[in-house]
């Protein structure tokens, strides 16, 4: 008996592959969560497929019948096809019509799958269309330099949108590489704590700081060390949307080779004829410390 090939995925986890192998495939078990995740255009083409697929079956049930849509043409599949296409939309335009019992029959059953099946895709697209998406900038590295005399871990983000995020938070963990005392490896979470980790009104800028003292988890670590380890910062941002009235999430994750020893961001804020400007053409720019 030939032996069945182990499925593989590749997941895209922070710029990273990673290969699953032997996960179960499931491809309707998850239908909902497949149809919000895949990109427009693919939403889309797989609609149209779906919508050819079923009238195209429609009109073949049709054809099986003796001249069960008045005024098509007999023996003509176009003529079926456009009526199932009528039947299946509940558009209905009246200059075809079932005329025999096995019609009205095949028809019954496709105007009850018309309704099911445009529901759920109004349904699907609201939900695609309605849930709520977060516009933040995050910066593109994270630095580490002195702050007030201590090495301290900065980052920044901002709100595209400048409109107002109430009770926002940040939250900061480092993934990394643990050894037990038995000698088993595994990757664990350690949360960084963050100043000014909460925010009242989130509507511009916001830089976050960890402070690498003897209570940190980087307390003594090195470049070399994170790169060994395969670190990673993943900086969480949670709050509530006043506009679309909606809690709304965002994450960033930082490899690390995206944080910069030595180097702190430059300053975005400035004063012009007595206004506060952000200049966001400099918010990834870095200098030496």
């Amino acid at each position: 008996m030939k032996q069945q090939k182990p499925r593989r995925q590749v997941v895209k986890l922070a710029g990273r592959s990673i290969v699953a192998v032997g996960q179960q495939s499931r491809p309707w078990s998850d239908f909902s969560h497949r149809a919000m995740v895949v990109s427009w255009p693919v939403f889309i083409t797989a609609v149209a497929v779906i919508i050819f697929v079923l009238n195209g079956l429609f009109a073949s049930l049709y054809a099986l019948g003796h001249d069960p849509v008045a005024h098509a043409k007999p023996g003509s599949f176009t003529d079926l096809f456009y009526f199932s296409v009528e039947t299946l939309s509940t558009v209905g335009y009246g200059d075809m019509h079932p005329q025999t019992q096995y019609g009205h029959v095949i028809a019954t059953v496709e105007s009850f799958t018309g309704i099911f099946f445009i529901a759920l895709m109004t349904g699907l697209i609201y939900a695609r269309f309605s849930r709520p998406r977060a516009r933040i900038l995050f910066s593109d590295v994270a630095t580490i330099a002195r702050r007030d005399g201590v090495p301290t871990l900065a980052l920044r983000m901002a709100n595209e949108r400048h409109n107002y995020i109430s009770d926002a938070h940040a939250a900061l963990w480092i993934l990394s590489g643990v050894k037990t005392r038995e000698g088993r490896n595994f990757r664990g979470f350690e949360p960084l704590t963050l100043m000014r980790a909460d925010n009242p009104a989130f509507a511009l800028s916001w830089a976050l700081f960890h402070v690498i003292d003897a209570s940190s988890p980087l307390y003594g670590k090195t470049a070399k060390d994170l790169a060994d380890d395969n670190a990673q910062f993943v900086l969480n941002m949670t709050g509530y949307d006043e506009t679309s009235a909606q809690n709304i999430h965002a994450r960033k994750v930082y490899n690390h080779e995206d944080v910069l020893w030595g180097k702190h961001f430059v300053d975005i804020l400035r004063v012009e004829n007595s206004v506060a400007m952000l200049d966001y053409n400099r918010f990834h720019e870095i200098e030496e410390e």
